[in-house]
Parts: C-alpha cells; sequence; structure tokens
C-alpha cells in the first residue's frame, strides 16, 4: 500500500465517520436534476506528502497523471482561462460561449505585477526567488482576488501555493517545500487530481531550479464528500491496493515552459478500476 493510499482511506473513513452533514442547509451546488447537492463534512484536513519518498497518486483508482498535467500547465504555463486551450471538457460547464472562465484560475497568473526587481506575473516571480532568493519566506502564488471575483465563472478552490526552501547539513542541493491550500474539495472527484497535478509541479520546478522535491502540505479547510458519492467512497475504500508508482519526469527539460504533458508518465502504476460516471455537482 503507498502512502497515498492510507492518506486518503483515513481521510475518507474521517469524514464517513466523524463528519458534519449539510442536508437541509441552503446550499450553491445542485445536481443536474436540479436537486440540492448535500455533503458530508470535515474542517481544516491537513495531509503531508513525502515526495522524495513515493509519488502519490492513489492505486485504488487510476489517476490519469497527463491529463492532470494538462490543466495544471494550462493555469501555471499558458496562463490561460479558454477551455479552447485545454485538452480535456472537464471546465466546460464554467465556460461562455468564447470559452472563457472570466478572470480566474490562468488569468490571475497572467496578470504582470511590479517588483522592485522589475515587472513579473506571479509564476516568474516564483521561479525568480526561487533561483535567486531561495530562502526567502514570501515566495507564494495567490488566485483568490476579490476585487476579480465577481468576474470569474467559478472561485478558485486550490487558491495558494507557499513555497518554502530547506537544506539538510551538510548537503549541497536545497530541498523545495510547499504548502497547497484549498478552500474547499471534492473528495472523490478532486482530491488525488489536485494532489498529483501539485506534486508534479514541485518536481517540475525542483528540476528547473536545480533543487529537490521534499513534503507537499495540503491544506482543505472544507473537504466534503457528496450525498451522491457516499456509496462509491465507500466502495472504494475497501479495495485492494498496491505499491506507488515510480514518478518519471523527462530530464532534458531545464525550462519550465518547455514542459508538456509528455514529459511526465507513472511507472509501474498499478490500479483498481475506475469509477465510471461519477455524478458532479455544479
Amino acid at each position: 500500500m503507498s502512502l497515498a493510499d492510507t492518506i486518503f482511506i483515513d481521510m475518507c473513513q474521517d469524514i464517513l465517520e466523524n463528519g458534519v452533514s449539510t442536508e437541509g442547509e441552503k446550499v450553491r451546488p445542485h445536481w443536474e436534476d436540479g436537486t440540492s447537492a448535500y455533503t458530508i463534512k470535515k474542517f481544516g484536513v491537513v495531509n503531508r506528502y513525502h515526495l522524495a519518498e513515493e509519488f502519490p497518486a492513489v492505486t485504488l483508482r487510476r489517476t490519469a497523471i497527463k491529463s492532470c498535467t494538462d490543466e495544471l500547465l494550462w493555469i501555471w504555463q499558458k496562463k490561460s482561462n479558454n477551455v479552447h486551450e485545454l485538452g480535456s471538457h472537464i471546465w466546460d460547464e464554467w465556460a461562455d460561449e468564447t470559452g472563457s472562465i472570466g478572470k480566474a484560475y490562468g488569468y490571475q497568473m497572467g496578470v504582470k505585477h511590479q517588483y522592485k526587481e522589475g515587472r513579473m506575473d506571479q509564476v516568474d516571480r516564483v521561479i525568480y526567488d526561487l533561483k535567486h532568493n531561495p530562502f526567502s519566506r514570501r515566495i507564494m502564488t495567490n488566485l483568490y482576488v476579490h476585487e476579480d471575483l465577481s468576474e470569474m465563472n467559478l472561485y478558485p478552490c486550490a487558491y495558494s501555493m507557499t513555497f518554502n526552501v530547506t537544506q539538510k547539513p551538510g548537503e549541497e542541493k536545497l530541498i523545495l517545500n510547499a504548502i497547497l491550500n484549498q478552500r474547499s474539495q471534492d473528495i472523490l472527484t478532486a482530491n488525488n487530481w489536485n494532489v498529483c497535478q501539485y506534486a508534479v509541479l514541485m518536481h517540475m520546478l525542483a528540476q528547473v531550479c536545480g533543487m529537490e522535491v521534499g513534503e507537499l502540505v495540503h491544506v482543505i479547510a472544507d473537504a466534503h464528500i457528496y450525498d451522491r458519492h457516499i456509496p462509491l467512497v465507500r466502495e472504494l475504500i475497501q479495495r485492494e491496493t498496491y505499491e506507488a508508482p515510480v514518478f518519471w519526469l523527462n530530464p532534458e527539460i531545464k525550462d519550465f515552459y518547455q514542459f508538456t504533458k509528455d514529459d511526465v508518465k507513472l511507472e509501474n502504476y498499478v490500479t483498481g478500476p475506475q469509477i465510471r460516471d461519477i455524478p458532479v455537482a455544479v
């Protein structure tokens, strides 16, 4: 069993056994038939993944590493807010007739800000600091920009990354750690997807900045399982588990903007069957 499987199973059991139901509350999400989408939730879930030890893809079912990397690069590399520039259709529900999701996600990453070193967007600022000022306690990104919320078709869920660099005594290479902050997460559909995305991001940034990967800490303010997902989750966490896969990142890429989804793969990735037709609340 991989550490990612252990974390996921323990988290789901905790939510199901000790979580709070939102049934009867006034909730925004709904199902396609118009029924309110209630959840059972836990507040303030914190999970820690040691990326140097294993890649955190669960084996209970397959996480599509190329698809989640494609979405990550859409936001962090293309800095796009248009679904026509994304390989999957996961954002179509929130796109307008032009394909735009408004001033959300990639749009915010592409906005340039004035720093004393010059004008940079958030991604370039992170890379600049990791290379030139790695021990800074100010290396972070933030997508939750209040003045633009009214023009976002969906408020950002995974909204902030804070990077922190450490160094072991006597060792030359620096270690890249990060905290992913998430205001809300649909555990069944999005949890391991987001974990794998930001694990990939850390591997990419570490490689282009000459570092090693360390810890990814995932903080979820509202970790929830939707009512119609409960039987699916109960079945999922009873499945057989396997050893963690081996992550491969193209070692030839030294420029973050040169990575593509084909520069990542999971080797020896044995999993349980995929869950088909998961209902999605919108």
